[in-house]
C-alpha cells in the first residue's frame, strides 16, 4: 500500500515542486544564516485559502534564504497529509480540526480552541512524528447558510432551526453540500445526527464547493448550503450562517504542520512563521480570500501583497 502510494504521488507530480511565483526580498524577516540555501518544500490543499496560506509560507522561507519549492495546490486533505508523511512536503497550513478527525481518526472534537490545537499536538506528535505549531486565531469551521430571503421567510436562525424544516417540510430545505461535506465524520453525517436529521428525507444535491455560494444566494437550485466560514463569498453575496448551537462543528484553527526531524533540524522556521500566524483573524483571511474569489486575483499575488504590506518581505 505504501509503495502504491507513493507511485500515485509521484504520478501526480508530487517528487519536486515548482518554483515560487513571485519574487521577494527580506522585510522584517530578515535572513537567516541557520536556514540558508536549505531545502524546503510547502505544500497546501486546493482551495483558495489554502493555497494563500501555502504561499505565505513561502515568501517566509524566501526572505529568510531557504531554497524553497512549491508544491501548493493538491487535491484532497488527505492527499496533502500522506505527502507529508511521506517527507515530500516538509511545511504546510492545516486545520486542528481536520487533524482530530480525520487525520487521528477521532470522533468528538474537543470543545476549545486551545484544547483541540493542544490534543492533537500531542496526539499526532506521539502516533506520526507530526510537529503542529504556531495556531492562528481563525478558525475556519464548516457551518450552513441560506439567503436573506429563506432565512426571513422561514425564520431560520439555527442549525436547530434548519433540522425541524428539513424533517418537517424537507422540499423547503433543498441543501447544496461538497463532495468531502458530503462524506467526512465531521461533516454533514455528524450534523445530521447531532441535530437529529433525517438523512432519509434530506433533499441533498452533490456539488463542488465553488458552486455552493451562488447556488444558495440565487435560491434557484438550493436554499442551503455547506461553507467554510472564512469564505469571502460569504459577506460578498449577503449569505447568512447558521448558529451552530448545539456546538457541533470542531474547531479548525489553522497551525503550521511539519515532521518531528524537520521541526528539531530548523527550529528557526516555526520562530520565522509565529507572528505570521499571530495575525491570521477571521476577519484578515475572510478579506483575503474575498480578493481571491470575488475580485478574481491571484492567491499568490495577494499573498505577497498582504506580506508586503504587513512588512514581512519586500517586492523584487
Amino acid at each position: 500500500m505504501l509503495a502504491a502510494a507513493l507511485v500515485l504521488l509521484a504520478g501526480c507530480g508530487l517528487e519536486s515542486g515548482g518554483a515560487v511565483p513571485l519574487r521577494v526580498g527580506p522585510g522584517s524577516i530578515q535572513p537567516v544564516p541557520e536556514l540558508e540555501g536549505v531545502p524546503i518544500t510547502v505544500g497546501s490543499k486546493d482551495f483558495t485559502e489554502q493555497n494563500i496560506l501555502g504561499y505565505l509560507i513561502e515568501y517566509a522561507m524566501v526572505a529568510t534564504g531557504a531554497d524553497v519549492r512549491d508544491l501548493t495546490n493538491i487535491q484532497g486533505s488527505n492527499s496533502l497529509r500522506d505527502a507529508q508523511l511521506h517527507g515530500q512536503i516538509d511545511l504546510a497550513y492545516d486545520y486542528t480540526g481536520t487533524g482530530w478527525m480525520n487525520y487521528l481518526g477521532n470522533e468528538i472534537p474537543v470543545p476549545t480552541e486551545r484544547g483541540q490545537f493542544e490534543a492533537v499536538c500531542d496526539a499526532d506528535l506521539a502516533e506520526n512524528g507530526m510537529v503542529w505549531t504556531a495556531m492562528a486565531p481563525m478558525n475556519n469551521t464548516y457551518a450552513l447558510v441560506t439567503n436573506r430571503a429563506t432565512a426571513e421567510s422561514q425564520g431560520i436562525r439555527t442549525l436547530s432551526d434548519y433540522a425541524r424544516l428539513v424533517n418537517s417540510a424537507p422540499d423547503a430545505a433543498t441543501t447544496c453540500v461538497g463532495t468531502e461535506f458530503n462524506v467526512r465524520q465531521d461533516g454533514f453525517p455528524g450534523m445530521a445526527a447531532a441535530y437529529g436529521i433525517d438523512n432519509n428525507t434530506v433533499r441533498k444535491n452533490i456539488v463542488q464547493d465553488a458552486l455552493v455560494y451562488t447556488s444558495v444566494a440565487d435560491g434557484g437550485q438550493c436554499r442551503f448550503g455547506s461553507v467554510a466560514v472564512t469564505d469571502g463569498r460569504i459577506p460578498a453575496l449577503g449569505l447568512v450562517v447558521l448558529d451552530d448551537d448545539l456546538s457541533y462543528f470542531p474547531k479548525y484553527n489553522a497551525a503550521l504542520v511539519m515532521r518531528q526531524d524537520f521541526a528539531e533540524a530548523h527550529p528557526e522556521v516555526a520562530e520565522v512563521m509565529a507572528p505570521i500566524s499571530a495575525e491570521l483573524t477571521n476577519e484578515t483571511i475572510t478579506e483575503l480570500n474575498r480578493q481571491v474569489d470575488v475580485e478574481g486575483r491571484e492567491p499568490a499575488e495577494v499573498a505577497r501583497d498582504w506580506m508586503v504590506q504587513r512588512g514581512y518581505v519586500t517586492k523584487r
